[in-house]
């Protein structure tokens, strides 16, 4: 039986379906050449192939799904699908953290070094969070502006490897305090989504389409929007 996994949370659409420790099928669609991602228009069609490789639907035992943090559209695409899924095919949805999922990508590659996984979180903030060697949060996630999270990292006891888009655009400031950041180019940097599928398979994160619900860390700018008009009445 498979899992049939995906992550929505960044500008990526990011696919794949997995059985035991056997990789059926795995995709990641950066955004469109205008720049903007793919997540409406890709997605339940990659799906649909993950759903092909795995045998058809009869074959899928679990729907699984990244939480974010991340962008507010790209979280609600993923979070509806997958509950849309669930119900429609009668399949369990799991939701699993999409740092926790990056974190999981860097395994190898970390060692015994602890993971530190950072994203753009845009308007000059980053999502971070840290992890152990064995995959236990040490801390986060939240939050925060790159300094921040340099002087954090500057009181680490132990050394971490570091990754995701907040690592790439904030090389110089986190590299400074002492974290190894690899090249820009390297797979570490961007959610797989066979990693969703194994964090759900272990029982990771949330489960149940009341409990599958995106990691807000901020208000939508909607909503900040809204506030600030409000405040401007008032004045």
């Amino acid at each position: 039986m498979a899992v049939v996994g995906f992550d929505t949370a960044t500008d990526d659409t990011a696919v794949a379906a997995v059985a035991g420790r056997d990789l059926l099928y795995e995709s990641l669609l950066g955004p469109a050449e205008k720049g903007g991602p793919l997540h409406a228009t890709a997605l339940l069609g990659e799906v649909e192939r993950a759903v092909d490789a795995a045998g058809g639907w009869d074959a899928v035992e679990r729907i699984a799904v990244g939480l974010g943090p991340g962008t507010f559209t790209g979280l609600r695409v993923g979070i509806a699908t997958a509950k849309g899924l669930g119900f429609s095919r009668a399949v369990p949805v799991s939701g699993v953290s999409t740092l926790e999922a990056l974190g999981a990508g860097l395994g190898k590659a970390a060692g015994e070094d602890d993971r530190l996984v950072v994203t753009d979180a845009r308007r000059g903030e980053v999502f971070a969070a840290l992890y152990a060697a064995g995959g236990e949060r040490r801390w986060g996630p939240l939050v925060a502006a790159p300094d921040e999270i340099a002087e954090r990292i500057g009181e680490l006891a132990h050394p971490a490897l570091c990754a995701g888009s907040g690592a790439i655009r904030f090389r110089q400031q986190l590299a400074s305090r002492g974290v190894e950041i690899p090249d820009d180019a390297d797979p570490v940097h961007r959610v797989a989504a066979r990693h969703v599928c194994a964090l759900a398979a272990a029982g990771t994160g949330a489960e149940g389409s009341g409990s599958v619900a995106p990691i807000y860390l901020r208000a939508p700018d909607a909503e900040r929007w809204r506030e600030r008009g409000t405040v401007k009445k008032a004045e």
